[in-house]
């Protein structure tokens, strides 16, 4: 294993430690983008997903453009701890992931898929474990409809810039990205959150009133600084 995968692995796993809203709160504390939000889960997965972004572009299908049928060659040397990050711009109208790509990513070991845009085959996805995030459930194909434009090149989801090495965390909650060159002072923030969190529900259930545990003087906030 090389220093940079054993690094990754590493940043994967302390993302799955945490939760996408103490990722997005280290985020919004450092000024950050990554949010997203209209992404949610397609099946009810209880874990945390996280992973390396691999991207891909899809585009309409015309007569004289590309003909590669969505993910099928990111999908087939796709790595372990990848996560599939589809712009199809947010449609809705049309699938652009399906039972048979998920297959095939279960069998690679990819920890889970996100789509801007529209999924189908949910029970599918299901059934191989492969957590699906995505704006909707639709039966339409994207044979003869969209194609594969590109992929692990910079996409577009929703409103964040999002590049492939970049990190990414989805649970329940939503789905936040993390630029690849923020990675380490995100997790550092988003750690001391998540731990401040902890105390003060601690506190609560020890008896203490919400409204003086709610309060900056007793749990200071995490500022940007901590993790300068």
């Amino acid at each position: 294993m090389t220093e940079n995968t054993s690094g990754a692995a590493s940043e994967v796993s302390r993302l799955r430690a945490l939760d996408s809203c103490a990722i997005s709160d280290a985020l919004d504390t450092l000024g950050l983008p990554g949010a997203v939000t209209g992404l949610r889960p397609m099946w009810p997965a209880t874990r945390v997903m996280a992973g390396v972004v691999r991207t891909v572009k899809a585009a309409p299908k015309s007569a004289a453009g590309p003909t590669t049928h969505i993910a099928t060659p990111l999908v087939a040397k796709a790595d372990r701890d990848d996560v599939v990050v589809i712009d199809n711009h947010g449609r809705v109208d049309v699938s652009c992931w399906g039972g048979l790509l998920a297959e095939a990513a279960a069998q690679r070991g990819v920890a889970g898929v996100i789509v801007d845009g529209a999924c189908r085959d949910v029970q599918d996805c299901e059934n191989v474990d492969l957590p699906v995030f995505a704006r909707a459930a639709v039966p339409v194909s994207a044979r003869g409809r969209i194609v594969q434009e590109d992929m692990d090149v910079p996409i577009q989801v929703g409103t964040v810039r999002v590049n492939p090495g970049d990190l990414v965390i989805a649970d329940r909650n939503g789905v936040a990205f993390v630029a690849r060159a923020e990675i380490a002072r995100v997790l550092e923030l988003a750690e001391r959150i998540a731990a401040r969190e902890l105390d003060m529900a601690r506190a609560v259930r020890s008896g203490r009133d919400v409204i003086d545990v709610m309060h900056d003087s007793q749990f200071p906030t995490i500022t940007a600084e901590a993790a300068s």
